[in-house]
């Protein structure tokens, strides 16, 4: 029995040897799987990377532009709140000029606007009061012996005058006054008070 036992050790050793190389050609084989699995793995991985991080970029530079869209938007409003209280200003210093510049304004504008003469001149109760025939009288003056009157009426308005006969009026009222400089104005004073 020796013999068959040296055959079966022989046979042993021969599949024990085939059976190492088919598993170091299996380790093999898994190895290089493994790798090229850990390989495509690390180019996904990246590509998530650059992908992710690619889409957070977009995201800050798009939240960026909005901030900083918002922020141009409340500058902007800041400056057309104080572009229009200087308006609001100008028509308070046109309304509270001294009197004797207020009759001469207020004529003025009257002599300007006439168109007949003999218009009524309408003015806030505050004005019509304190000035009313002052500027009735400056005004005809003006036109060189004009007829304007005085109306009973008054008018709600800051400050200014209405010039009216009939159906038609003339409005020289401060407010409309200034809302007409607004508009060719409101650049020059932005470039004032923001330069």
């Amino acid at each position: 029995m020796k013999g068959t036992e040296k055959i079966i050790a022989h046979i042993r050793a021969d599949a024990k040897s085939q059976a190492d190389a088919v598993l170091a050609k299996a380790e093999e084989e898994a190895a290089q799987i493994r790798a090229e699995y850990d390989k495509r793995a690390a180019a996904v991985y990246a590509e998530k990377v650059r992908t992710g991080t690619k889409a957070c970029q977009d995201r800050m530079d798009s939240v960026q532009r909005i901030a900083n869209m918002e922020a141009k938007k409340s500058l902007l409003a800041v400056k057309q709140e104080m572009v229009s209280a200087s308006f609001e200003k100008a028509q308070t210093l046109l309304t509270s000029l001294p009197e004797e510049q207020y009759v001469a304004f207020l004529a003025k504008l009257a002599a300007r606007a006439s168109v007949t003469g003999d218009e009524e001149i309408i003015l806030n109760e505050r004005d019509r009061a304190a000035v009313g025939e002052a500027v009735v009288k400056a005004a005809n003056e003006k036109l060189g012996g004009g007829r304007l009157s005085l109306s009973e009426r008054v008018g709600s308005f800051a400050g200014g005058l209405i010039l009216s006969r009939g159906s038609v009026e003339a409005n020289c009222t401060a407010e409309l006054l200034v809302e007409l400089c607004r508009g060719e104005m409101s650049a020059e004073i932005a470039d004032r008070l923001f330069a």
